[in-house]
């Protein structure tokens, strides 16, 4: 990418940014909710769109000039609803959150009264922040109450059904950031009919998978589905709310002015681009590889004794538990990172402390997007062996990895 003006006015920053794409282009990112944006989604990124202030929604602004915005955020959220096969008569989806958070919030907001329970996965169990839990302002303004797994890793849907009838929520989120199995959306649905709660499904992780049609789809049960736009789905960084026609004006209103104010215009274009991107072919035939990819990483790594929880995966992530092996998971992000391997450590469901669990969290969407397939798996696998298990100095592993990434370019 070229940055001469930057460098120009700014050499400070450019100098940053250049030594970033070469930690990018040098490393491999096995983080699961980190993708590449393509470069006709950075290209709108960058675009003029960010100059001007749009608050409100399509035809109901309060701005002059907003022509062309209004055209755009139509545009991206009918592409939105294509994606997944939706009618504008069953459906309506809001393109303007700006992160999963945000959107989580002002769903909420507009389902249930301050105070009121919410039920979602617990933080240990792969749960999200935004999930209830009281560091969280999720937490801070609504109940949280949790559901988790059982032992050996999987969601129980009669101990979730158990919770729900004594809990009594007004919200049931299902949807986690690390859970390696699809989630029955169905059972979650029965669950929050007996009990007379929403059922909101949050596909943060999932969404380009579910889109590529390679994952179990929440639309057929769910009142409220969120998801980013960054993770698999491989757009800017961003959210959507898609809710049944009856609650859309609820979650529009508490997303402006609910918990923002005006949209980012140029990520709402750039939204617009990742779901037109996403309807190809070679979309569906990348989300393939990213489960091919994982599902080769995880059975590489139990080869080698490594104790995968659930003992597999059917997306794109896999959760590894070290507690055999006397490291926690802070340490080993550490000496793998050390190693030119980026993971992030992951809290299992008897963890007590999430600052240095006893797992780590591994994704293949990222390596996808630069090309690796079951060749490179095997050889990743291989260095997370030595370097975790036999202990080998990462240092000589950082060459090799820096060797091998030379020949899957970054692209930009």
């Amino acid at each position: 990418m070229n940055f001469k003006n930057l460098a120009k006015k700014d050499s400070q920053i450019a100098k940053l940014i250049k030594s970033e794409i070469e930690r990018q282009e040098t490393t491999i990112n096995l983080i699961a909710s980190e993708n590449i944006a393509p470069k006709e989604v950075l290209e709108t990124l960058g675009s003029p769109l960010v100059n001007k202030y749009s608050e409100g929604y399509p035809g109901k602004r309060y701005y002059s000039g907003v022509k062309f915005y209004d055209e755009i955020e139509s545009l991206c959220q009918k592409r939105a609803l294509e994606l997944f096969d939706l009618s504008d008569a069953k459906w309506g989806v809001n393109v303007q959150p700006l992160s999963g958070t945000p959107a989580n919030l002002a769903i909420y907001g507009a389902l249930a009264e301050q105070g009121e329970k919410i039920l979602g996965m617990s933080l240990a169990a792969g749960g999200h922040l935004s999930h209830g839990t009281k560091i969280s302002f999720s937490g801070k303004f609504w109940r949280g109450v949790f559901y988790g797994v059982n032992s050996e890793g999987f969601l129980d849907y009669k101990e979730i059904e158990k919770i729900a009838l004594e809990e009594k929520p007004k919200i049931i989120i299902a949807g986690a950031t690390a859970y390696s199995r699809e989630i029955d959306f169905k059972k979650f649905s029965e669950i929050a009919k007996k009990v007379g709660a929403y059922l909101v499904a949050d596909i943060s992780h999932t969404a380009g998978l579910i889109a590529a049609d390679l994952h179990l789809s929440p639309f057929s049960f769910a009142d409220v589905v969120m998801f980013t736009t960054h993770k698999t789905l491989r757009g800017p960084r961003g959210a959507v709310i898609f809710a049944k026609t009856e609650l859309i004006d609820k979650i529009n209103k508490a997303v402006f002015p609910g918990v923002q104010g005006g949209p980012h215009n140029n990520i709402t274009a750039a939204k617009a681009v990742a779901f037109k991107l996403a309807k190809s072919e070679q979309f569906k035939k990348y989300q393939k590889q990213v489960i091919k990819n994982a599902k080769v990483l995880a059975e590489e790594l139990k080869k080698y004794g490594l104790n995968i929880l659930t003992g597999g995966t059917d997306n794109h992530l896999i959760v590894l538990d070290l507690k055999s092996m006397s490291i926690g998971g802070k340490e080993a992000e550490e000496i793998l990172e050390k190693g030119g391997i980026l993971v992030n450590r992951e809290m299992l469901p008897d963890d007590q402390k999430a600052l240095n669990p006893s797992g780590i969290r591994l994704g293949t969407p990222y390596i996808t997007s630069r090309g690796m397939k079951v060749e490179q798996m095997k050889q990743i696998a291989n260095w997370i062996k030595r370097i975790l298990k036999e202990k080998e100095g990462p240092e000589k592993i950082k060459k090799e990895v820096e060797y091998l990434m030379k020949k899957f370019p970054l692209g930009y």
